[in-house]
């Protein structure tokens, strides 16, 4: 009889959702903002389900907004595109390769992301225009601040901990630590050096 309240005490403590604050921090020990950040599990038979409601990457400004989006796998996105020109958005990554086509306002259907990774976009008018699509394997997932942190929600125990980083000299190259979830907080240290980041964007366009 006691072994088996402790077995139902244990299950239940498992299931509780933590509330976590995670830390980045690049080899300069210093906070680094704009890292992708998400948690996974151990069990790999565990099914993401991905939400009905499709993600937005739009183009505003002749820019991608937002620069960087982060999608479980098979979610939906859509592409709006909110400039009163047309846009040709492409991608030619492992994870998803695509083309849609000289177009206003939306294209049609949202595209399904299938595979995990990153997607790197670009538009063929605007040669400038630079965005991402981080496609993981979780639903627990945030993008750092300007203070290198995120906050996230999970039940207690051991996860891998996901980071990415568009400065990362291949960007297909995930970090990853296992840790354990409590209400402790964590810091991670990339072990990359990140490259400079170039904002290509101007505030003044010709017409096309």
């Amino acid at each position: 009889m006691i072994k088996y309240l402790i077995f139902i005490i244990s299950m239940v403590l498992s299931w509780q959702a933590a509330a976590i604050q995670i830390t980045i921090k690049n080899t300069k020990d210093e906070p680094m903002a704009n890292a992708v950040v998400w948690l996974t599990t151990k069990n790999t038979s565990e099914v993401i389900i991905a939400p009905d409601a499709p993600y937005a990457m739009s183009q505003k400004n002749r820019e991608f907004t937002p620069r960087i989006l982060v999608v479980p796998q098979n979610a939906k996105v859509e592409f709006p595109n909110a400039d009163s020109i047309m846009h040709h958005v492409y991608s030619f990554s492992k994870a998803k390769t695509f083309e849609l086509k000289l177009y206003k306002e939306q294209p049609k259907a949202p595209l399904v992301f299938e595979q995990t990774g990153v997607v790197e976009l670009g538009c063929n008018i605007h040669d400038w225009m630079l965005g991402y699509i981080v496609v993981v394997d979780s639903t627990i997932f945030a993008i750092t601040d300007i203070t290198g942190k995120v906050d996230l929600a999970a039940p207690l125990g051991e996860y891998t901990l996901n980071v990415w980083h568009s400065g990362f000299g291949d960007i297909s190259n995930v970090e990853s630590e296992t840790v354990t979830v409590n209400s402790a907080p964590l810091t991670y240290k990339i072990k990359q050096t990140i490259t400079e980041q170039i904002d290509f964007a101007t505030d003044e366009f010709d017409d096309y």
